[in-house]
């Protein structure tokens, strides 16, 4: 597979965190409005809306957020409409990120995302689109499961890689497959740590040092702006670094 950046780890925990704040919450609720207004509110009939309800209650959301949510985006109730739109730039170091955004007001969101860009030593200048690829992944601790018996239960599913790195083993798949591959995980009584459809960078940046920590600081900042749902780069950083930030 194409490496799995540091950053997404760091980002999953900070993710965590989140939640509690309720950060999170608003951020999956956003996913199912989209999702049920794109596709219509029956999850059976809209694989996007089973997605974004799987991913919710697997941050534990309650059930009444979940159906009010649906309800937003099905027009049943009134709520505000979102529109998704990528962004594109680049940090400190050359690294490469691409923005995954819900907003009710497109100059206000990149007004404000330019200027954090510009604060944090990047710019929203140029394409990077191309150097990420739309896939499932699903990730477990190493030690739930043997390799080899992994391999065939996600194989088997669709999937189209199995890597392992020190503490976890990294699972890949297209995205039409992802629900069916972490079915068959599920199916085995194994909880992933993260499922979710995501961009994989093609090649990963290293950087380290005070330009990684700027880096590091600008993703951290776009995470927490409010319209920002997902933010994915290429960048790459010492394990000791991804350590202290996470």
């Amino acid at each position: 597979m194409s490496g799995h950046s540091h950053w997404a780890g760091i980002k999953h925990k900070k993710a965590v965190v989140d939640a509690k704040r309720g950060k999170l919450f608003s951020r999956l609720a956003k996913e199912i409005i989209v999702a049920a207004r794109a596709g219509g509110g029956n999850p059976d009939a809209n694989l996007g809306l089973r997605t974004a309800i799987d991913k919710a209650k697997s941050f534990s959301v309650p059930n009444s957020n979940i159906e009010r949510a649906i309800k937003s985006g099905s027009g049943e109730i009134p709520g505000v409409t979102y529109d998704r739109v990528p962004y594109e730039g680049y940090g400190p170091g050359g690294v490469a990120i691409l923005l995954d955004i819900l907003t009710d007001n497109r100059n206000r969101t990149a007004a404000e995302l330019r200027k954090i860009f510009s604060q944090r030593g990047g710019n929203m200048e140029g394409s990077v689109a191309w150097m990420f690829e739309a896939k499932g992944l699903i990730t477990l601790p190493a030690d739930a499961i043997d390799e080899d018996e992994l391999m065939e239960i996600v194989l088997e599913a669709g999937a189209d890689d199995l890597a392992r790195t020190e503490d976890s083993y990294e699972i890949t798949t297209s995205p039409s497959d992802f629900s069916v591959v972490r079915q068959a995980i599920l199916d085995k009584e194994l909880e992933p740590d993260v499922a979710e459809l995501t961009m994989l960078p093609q090649n990963l940046v290293t950087v380290d040092g005070a330009i990684a920590r700027r880096a590091l600081a600008l993703l951290e900042e776009l995470d927490d702006h409010d319209d920002v749902q997902n933010v994915y780069t290429n960048l790459d950083v010492s394990p000791e670094l991804a350590a202290e930030s996470g």
